[in-house]
């Protein structure tokens, strides 16, 4: 059932009125992008959403991709739909204008993902890859490799993927054994075998640009050993026309839980010819450039599955009749009231709501100091926000999909038995969220990233900046009653946060398994805390709005009745992590191997 809208009113909350966009923008060098502009661009982009691509959605689940005589065959109206999305210009946004980009803030790039994201991951996955792709070239390939490659990516004409898993190397990269073998015109051959390559063929382009981790012949082993690459799909002249086709085939599609729309492919290198991207055997290091965007376009994936399901749950309960209120008959002319009069119904829609909003303002709020990082005016602003960038994204990444899949799951309990089915489009909306947590590296990986190298690995200095923001802003709320006891628990357990980080630094001086036993507690407790500040923070924003006469103020009733929610029933859920996390490790690894 398409009826799905996207949210422009929080987007421009969320922006505009809680991170005062309009004044980020001027500050990086876009005094353009005014409220006015932005709406009007999002609007535009919303409609392509809603018309286009929302009705694709389950075309693609049910029809899937196919693989005909070596080539992949994307869902009827795919292609059609990524042709408008290129002579609408879409993919040129936020890229160099040097390379035939627009140049707008990587935010700005970020937040369109999310709306043509949201209806259909799907097929937003193959534009979001090109992204990583164009943004990995520029920033470590040579000016020939830029001239080359950037302007068809930028068009649209080409599209990209990153290329790392193999059958024996997931998480632990330093066992892939692709080979680079060098060649005497500078080039070298790739051969290897890539598994679960995301829109690693199809039909929508001319050309695919592969991203692709490998090893020379002489390289040391384990992830000091791996080079990147540049491999086409198709070879390019001088000129810029395609010539032959390289050594590259999709030797088969993942059959797979959800994104059926999506090609999952196992490619197959065969000597393909490709150049070095950046330095030798510092590709790992390279490939983060590409990781940790597309990390950060993983939690847009949480945050549109959580938003697509609480659209459609919030309007079934609405319309619904099942039983009648236990305070009193509520739709006398009807046989029984909607069940969003119930408090069970009330509780998951809550849940639903706070996270959903809240993974929006951390999304945003990560992006805009993306933003800060490349272009802020300073070198120490460029520096904090680049520390603070590096802190938030592991828990992006984890919080944001394993919330979203939370609130996905609930948005098909909402509806019981007609969740289980087809006809509301929740079950595809739940299985298409569960790959989230997955890739780009678990929970667990991003989990010790965030505590093993972000916090303890500094000395906990990447949690000054955050920190002092969080002061800052419980300091200013202590004039407001209605503000007063949110903030006074925010320092608590802001306080509570730098003390679990020694603890936990302390215990794993005598045993390192305290740090993997502690992570996934950790960073969910980092995600919940960050969010009770953006919460208060919208919160403050509200009340301000408030003071004077507003054209919608059910919209900011309906913010703080949420924060409200979020402090009263989500974040006291820290209190189990914090017990879990002093547990310690014994728990998990006294048990032999051979006793599970």
């Amino acid at each position: 059932m398409n009826n799905y809208q996207t949210p422009l009113r929080d987007i421009d909350f969320t922006l505009f009125e809680l991170f005062d966009y309009a004044s980020h923008c001027r500050a990086i060098g876009h005094a353009s992008l005014d409220r006015e502009l932005t709406g009007a661009f999002f609007g535009e982009a919303a409609r392509f959403a809603e018309d286009v691509l929302a009705p694709l959605g389950p075309v693609g689940d049910q029809q899937g991709c196919r693989l005909v005589d070596g080539k992949v065959i994307t869902p009827t109206g795919f292609k059609e739909a990524y042709q408008q999305y290129c002579d609408a210009g879409w993919p040129t946004l936020s890229r160099s204008v040097a390379y035939g980009g627009q140049g707008l803030p990587q935010s700005l790039g970020v937040i369109l993902s999310e709306i043509l994201g949201t209806p259909n991951w799907a097929w937003g996955m193959y534009a979001g890859l090109s992204q990583g792709a164009m943004h990995t070239i520029e920033t470590h390939g040579t000016e020939q490799q830029k001239l080359q490659y950037l302007p068809a990516l930028i068009s649209g004409r080409w599209t990209g993927t990153m290329c790392l898993t193999e059958a024996q190397a997931g998480s632990d990269l330093g066992l892939l054994r692709t080979r680079a073998d060098p060649q005497a015109d500078g080039s070298y051959q790739i051969s290897g075998t890539k598994i679960f390559i995301s829109s690693g063929d199809h039909d929508l382009a001319e050309n695919i640009v592969h991203i692709v981790l490998a090893r020379l012949p002489d390289a040391p082993v384990g992830t000091k050993g791996i080079s990147l690459f540049v491999v086409p799909k198709v070879l390019i002249n001088e000129d810029g026309s395609l010539a032959a086709t390289n050594g590259v085939s999709c030797t088969a599609l993942e059959s797979k839980m959800g994104i059926h729309g999506n090609a999952t492919c196992v490619l197959q290198f065969d000597g393909a010819k490709g150049w070095l991207l950046g330095e030798v055997n510092k590709g790992l290091n390279h490939m983060f450039t590409f990781m940790n965007l597309a990390r950060i376009g993983s939690g847009l994936q949480g945050l549109a599955h959580a938003e697509l399901g609480y659209q459609k749950s919030r309007l079934y309960a609405r319309e619904r009749l099942q039983m009648r209120s236990l305070t009193g008959v509520k739709n006398a002319s009807g046989p029984a009231d909607p069940i969003i009069v119930h408090p069970d119904i009330r509780r998951m829609l809550l849940t639903q709501k706070s996270l959903v909003e809240g993974i929006r303002m951390l999304s945003y709020y990560t992006t805009i100091k993306m933003d800060a990082s490349q272009h802020a005016t300073s070198a120490g602003e460029r520096q904090q926000a680049t520390d603070l960038l590096s802190l938030l994204t592991p828990v992006v990444k984890a919080f944001s999909t394993e919330a979203g899949f939370e609130s996905a799951n609930l948005a098909l309990q909402c509806l019981g038995g007609h969740g289980y089915i087809r006809d509301w489009g929740l079950e595809q909306n739940l299985r298409d969220c569960r790959i989230a947590t997955l890739y780009e590296g678990t929970t667990g990986i991003q989990s010790l990233d965030l505590l093993g190298r972000k916090v303890l690995g500094t000395g906990g200095k990447t949690l000054a900046p955050l920190l002092d923001e969080i002061t800052h802003l419980c300091r200013n709320c202590n004039g407001n009653e209605l503000l007063t006891a949110h903030a006074a628990q925010l320092t608590r357990l802001s306080q509570e946060w730098q003390q679990l980080s020694m603890n936990i630094a302390r215990q794993a001086q005598h045993n390192p398994d305290e740090i993997g036993a502690a992570a996934v507690d950790y960073l969910m407790y980092s995600g919940y805390l960050v969010l009770a500040f953006l919460w208060l923070k919208a919160q403050q924003t509200v009340l301000l709005q408030l003071a004077q006469p507003v054209a919608d103020p059910g919209f900011y009733r309906a913010k703080l009745a949420a924060a409200e929610f979020y402090f009263a029933r989500i974040l006291p859920r820290t209190i189990s992590l914090v017990k879990a996390m002093e547990s310690g490790a014994g728990n998990l690894m006294n048990l032999s191997s051979a006793d599970f």
